[in-house]
């Protein structure tokens, strides 16, 4: 896969067993023009336990013992992306445009045009970015990209291929993608605007910073977390540096940085999210293993400043990380076992509330290149989301799923 879709492509590449290096390509005048992507879809049935959910948890979010089969999209989405690149006066450009088309869904008869979230097969458009640099100065992104915060994270968890957890839409299948080990170990970087300088890689080392349109805070537990809406008077700032090397042991190791202020709480005013985060991963052989931790305050869990502010507009501090071994048989399947966890702190004013604490999540699935383009993927998943109310069970979702995702 070509970097034009590294967010993605390039982050299932690194997950996967064996994916082509591939995208078609042609050449019109002094351009190059590249169309990649991949399709994938998966079955999945879902068994949900019979206690109800802290607010802000990941595992069953009926509130009783069910069990719901469906067809969908799995963490990464189907993607259709085009990139025409360039060199003009000693400075490489290119600009990005990708589609990402749902998988699951119904007709538009009965309910499936877009009027519900069980039905509507989901569009997005992740990317609408441009590109200039040279090898000897570094490179400027202006656009619409992944952002930097959490991106290796993602790109090294071995879902990416996969499913993992449905998250708070549970069995909604037409929604546009699961999300894997998103708010059970690391924070989703999701796609932002921003202006992004990148180092040329210096034997190994490289780092990124940017400025990137500010985020509102959101709540996905409801009543619980205060937000914010309208116009900020900041950028956000994220970054991430890293450190690469090749051999027998061959491995990265990086940092990174969110920071935002977030102004127009609904309570609480003005104030400040941060976060910090760190990883490793390492291949000896065909064995690859992965560690990744992050903390911040006001980030909150799952998605960014997704109740990271309590009811009286407090910033709340949260946590987490994941693991991951797998391994390549000789027949090229790769067997993966990876466990993490985010936690949400909580604060005098969320005394008595049914307010998540913990997402978790076991994840063990097997990924087998049947071609050099087409993978066949099997997981199973167990999410637990644990409430800081003491009487509050634990919820918990098994999630098996199979399915099929063909890169181009």
């Amino acid at each position: 896969m070509n970097n034009k879709i590294k967010a993605a492509v390039a982050g299932a590449v690194l997950a996967s067993a064996s994916v082509a290096n591939a995208g078609i390509t042609w050449d019109a005048g002094e351009w190059t023009v590249d169309m990649n992507g991949n399709v994938n879809a998966y079955a999945v049935v879902s068994d949900n336990d019979d206690s109800s959910m802290a607010l802000g948890g990941l595992a069953n979010t009926k509130g009783n013992d069910s069990t719901a089969a469906t067809i969908r999209t799995g963490l990464l989405p189907s993607w259709l992306g085009f990139t025409a690149s360039t060199r003009q006066n000693d400075i490489d450009t290119s600009v990005t445009i990708s589609f990402q088309p749902g998988a699951g869904g119904q007709g538009a008869l009965q309910g499936g045009n877009g009027t519900t979230a069980s039905n509507r097969a989901g569009s997005e458009n992740r990317q609408a970015f441009l590109t200039f640099g040279d090898k000897s100065w570094g490179s400027v992104k202006v656009g619409k990209d992944l952002g930097l915060f959490g991106s290796t994270a993602i790109l090294n968890d071995m879902t990416l291929l996969g499913v993992g957890s449905q998250g708070a839409v549970g069995t909604a299948g037409g929604t546009t993608t699961t999300l894997g080990r998103i708010g059970t170990g690391f924070i989703y970087a999701d796609w932002n605007g921003q202006i992004t300088y990148t180092t040329p890689n210096m034997n190994g080392f490289s780092a990124s910073v940017g400025i990137f349109q500010p985020w509102n805070a959101g709540a996905l537990a409801t009543g619980l977390s205060d937000t914010s809406s309208g116009d900020t008077d900041q950028f956000g700032y994220q970054g991430q540096a890293s450190y690469s090397w090749t051999g027998d042991f061959a491995g990265k190791v990086w940092g990174g940085f969110f920071s935002q202020e977030v102004t127009g709480l609904a309570v609480g005013g003005d104030e400040r999210a941060t976060a910090f985060e760190a990883g490793v991963s390492a291949t000896v052989a065909n064995i690859n293993l992965v560690a990744y931790g992050y903390s911040g305050e006001g980030v909150g869990t799952t998605g960014l400043l997704l109740d990271g502010f309590d009811a009286a507009g407090k910033e709340r501090d949260s946590d987490g990380g994941y693991v991951q071994a797998t391994y390549v048989i000789p027949t090229g399947t790769k067997l993966g076992v990876s466990w993490g966890l985010s936690k949400l702190d909580d604060n005098a004013a969320d005394a008595g509330d049914n307010l998540v604490k913990e997402n978790e999540m076991l994840t063990i699935g097997a990924y087998h290149p049947l071609t050099k383009h087409l993978n066949l993927v099997a997981e199973y998943s167990q999410v637990t989301a644990e409430s800081h109310l003491s009487t509050q069970g634990d919820a918990e979702s098994d999630i098996f799923s199979v399915g099929a995702i063909f890169f181009f």
